[in-house]
C-alpha cells in the first residue's frame, strides 16, 4: 500500500480526531492538510502509520487550538462549534463514544478543558488509544495522561445531563418537535420544551443573532413567530443529523443556507436549542445567504403586517 493510499484510509479518523479537539470543520481539515503534507515530506517510515498520524494530527490540533482559544475569548456572542452534518470516521467497537462526543453538548463541554486535557479525552476516551500513544501525543507522560485522563472525564460527567434519551424516544421527538416548528403550533412546541429550556443563536458579529432566550414560554413563541416569518419569505425548514443529534438546515427560497439549528434531547423534551448563523460556519455546508438581507426583509414583514 502506498503513502497516499494508507493515508487516505485513515483520513475520515484524522478529521474525527481533529473535529473533536477543535470544534472546527475548516480547521479540522486543514490541521488533516498539513498532517499529510509532513507525512509526505517524512524519510522515515513508522512502525505505525495510524499512531504515528494520529501523533501528528492531534499536536497539529493542540497548536490551532491554542490560538483558537485567545479568539474565542474575544468572540462576539456565544461561541458555538461549526455544525457537522455528517461524521466520516464509523467505528462499531466504539460507535456509542463516537456519536456521544460529536453533540454540540459534549463539544461545549470540550471547550472548558485545557488543550492537553481535550486532546487525552479525545484520544482515550474516545478513540481508545493506549497511553503510551496519547503521551507521545500530547509530550507527556503516561503518568501525566492518566492524571488528564481522569479530570477530563470528571469534568465532562459533571457537565453531562442527567437524563439522556434513547435513540427512538429522541428520534420520536425530534419528527413531533419539528412537525410542530413547521405547522407553527404553539401548544404542541410549548408541551416538548423543558420548561428550563434555553434557546442560542451563533452570529459571531457577521450575521444576526438573539440574545440567550430562555423558559418554555418564551421559546415556544419565539420559535412560531420564526416560522410564520420564514413561511411568509418562502424558507425551507430541512431536518437534517446535526452532529449526531436532530436538527434542520435552514433555506431561503432560492435554496441558500440561511443557518443550521441542532435540539438537545433528554427526560423527555428538548432541553436545549442552538442555532448558527455565523457565514463563516456555514460554507462547508454549501452556498450562503445574506442572513442581513433576509433579517431586513422579516422586519419589513413585521411592519406591513403589524
Amino acid at each position: 500500500m502506498t503513502r497516499v493510499e494508507e493515508f487516505e484510509e485513515l483520513r475520515p479518523m484524522l478529521f474525527a480526531i481533529a473535529y473533536r479537539i477543535l470544534g472546527s470543520v475548516s480547521e479540522a481539515e486543514d490541521a488533516v492538510q498539513e498532517t499529510w503534507l509532513r507525512f509526505a515530506d517524512s524519510a522515515t517510515e513508522p512502525t505505525s502509520t495510524r499512531s504515528y498520524l494520529a501523533t501528528v494530527v492531534t499536536r497539529i490540533s493542540i497548536d490551532v487550538l491554542r490560538s483558537a482559544r485567545v479568539r474565542r475569548e474575544s468572540y462576539v456572542g456565544q461561541w458555538l462549534p461549526e455544525p457537522l452534518l455528517t461524521d466520516p470516521y464509523e467505528d462499531p467497537e466504539r460507535s456509542a463514544e463516537l456519536a456521544d462526543s460529536v453533540s454540540m453538548a459534549a463539544l461545549l463541554l470540550l471547550e472548558r478543558l485545557s488543550p492537553p486535557e481535550r486532546a487525552v479525552f479525545v484520544l482515550r476516551e474516545v478513540f481508545g488509544f493506549g497511553f503510551a500513544d496519547v503521551a507521545t501525543a500530547v509530550g507527556k507522560s503516561p503518568a501525566a495522561c492518566r492524571q488528564l485522563a481522569v479530570r477530563a472525564r470528571r469534568h465532562m460527567e459533571e457537565g453531562r445531563p442527567r437524563f439522556a434519551a434513547d435513540r427512538r424516544e429522541w428520534e420520536e421527538l425530534a419528527d413531533r418537535f419539528f412537525d410542530a416548528f413547521r405547522e407553527g403550533d404553539l401548544d404542541g412546541l410549548r408541551e416538548l420544551l423543558a420548561a428550563d429550556v434555553q434557546m442560542f443563536g451563533d452570529g459571531g458579529g457577521k450575521a444576526p443573532q438573539w440574545r440567550p432566550i430562555h423558559g418554555a414560554e418564551r421559546v415556544a413563541r419565539t420559535l412560531t413567530a420564526l416560522m410564520k416569518l420564514f413561511t411568509q419569505m418562502g424558507c425551507v425548514v430541512e431536518p437534517h443529523q446535526v452532529n449526531g443529534e436532530p436538527g434542520a438546515i435552514f433555506r431561503d427560497r432560492t435554496g441558500l443556507v440561511i443557518n443550521i439549528l441542532a435540539i438537545d434531547i433528554g427526560d423527555g423534551r428538548v432541553q436545549a436549542i442552538r442555532s448558527v448563523i455565523n457565514p463563516d460556519k456555514l460554507h462547508h455546508v454549501g452556498p450562503v445567504a445574506d442572513a442581513w438581507a433576509i433579517a431586513r426583509e422579516a422586519n419589513r414583514i413585521r411592519r406591513s403586517t403589524g
